[in-house]
């Protein structure tokens, strides 16, 4: 008889509000990722860094989408820095080019707070660190 190996119980991540948040931040990686694939192949001397910048946010969405379909307590902590570390990006970068629209000939997914992208860059982790917050597993009661 063949042994059955055992997963580790992960705690999922994708029930309710979790499976919009996956579904949502997939749409963010299709769209960042092949949006700077074309301008990096196409016209990356124009704006390197905000098409850099672009392909950087293509893979945080990434990583955040799979740390929430993983699920368990590691991934939910690792998506909840991830998240926060995207706040911070979208903030700066949002800022910078209000600020200094000359660094930027090109807009990126973070340019004006994500305005290009209907503000979902800056509403969406807003979303996910609230929700990867509030939505703990909670322990049995003793």
């Amino acid at each position: 008889m063949a042994a059955t190996r055992q997963k580790p119980d992960r705690t999922r991540l994708i029930g309710g509000p979790g499976l919009l948040l996956v579904w949502l931040y997939g749409v963010m990686v299709v769209g960042a990722v092949s949006r700077s694939a074309y301008q990096i192949a196409t016209e990356f001397d124009r704006a390197p860094l905000a098409y850099s910048l672009s392909a950087l946010a293509g893979v945080v969405y990434g990583f955040i989408t799979y740390t929430l379909v993983r699920g368990g307590e590691a991934a939910r902590r690792a998506a909840l820095v991830c998240c926060a570390a995207e706040l911070v990006g979208v903030l700066t970068v949002g800022t910078w080019t209000l600020v200094d629209p000359s660094a930027f000939p090109d807009a990126t997914v973070w340019s004006d707070y994500g305005m290009g992208y209907l503000f979902i860059p800056v509403l969406l982790p807003l979303t996910a660190v609230y929700w990867l917050r509030t939505a703990r597993p909670r322990r049995p009661a003793a």
